[in-house]
């Protein structure tokens, strides 16, 4: 049985299309599920930030076929686990938590790892080398839950 995991973030052009394609390029797509999502519908069809775009392909990894997706309560039904960035992310998120059972299956992704800190900061009005820095911390913290998960 597959493992399925959802990336939510803001506006899923950003954080979550980047946890997304780096979590899909070192997980075994038969045995793992990656999708991504935002809290909020402001980009729903839309491809993610050309900004997220660029950096992951900088790092091999192509996230253009991405298209924007608002996060519902019925994904908690569709997944064993849900990474938010953010604490604002993961209080939207557990607002639609129908239980306790569904409110388990949420997690700060940089929980994963210990940097001092929790959230993974949004790079939307920054330059790129805030989405650089985000590419790091979101594929050191997708190490180690490809690792847990494999």
């Amino acid at each position: 049985m597959k493992t399925k995991v959802l990336m939510v973030c803001l506006g899923n052009i950003c954080r979550s299309p980047l946890a997304e394609g780096i979590l899909r390029s070192k997980t075994d797509e038969a045995a793992v599920f990656v999708d991504s999502a935002g809290t909020a519908g402001y980009h729903v069809g839309n491809a993610p930030d050309e900004r997220s775009i660029a950096v992951a392909q900088k790092h091999g990894i192509d996230i253009s076929h991405q298209k924007c997706r608002k996060f519902s309560a019925d994904d908690f039904q569709e997944f064993d686990v849900i990474y938010v960035m953010d604490l604002s992310n993961f209080s939207n998120v557990l607002r639609l938590a129908n239980d306790k059972a569904e409110e388990k299956k949420v997690k700060l992704l940089l929980d994963e790892i210990d940097l001092g800190f929790n959230e993974v900061p949004d790079p939307y009005y920054g330059g790129p080398d805030g989405f650089e820095n985000v590419y790091q911390m979101v594929d050191m913290a997708c190490e180690v839950i490809a690792q847990k998960i494999s």
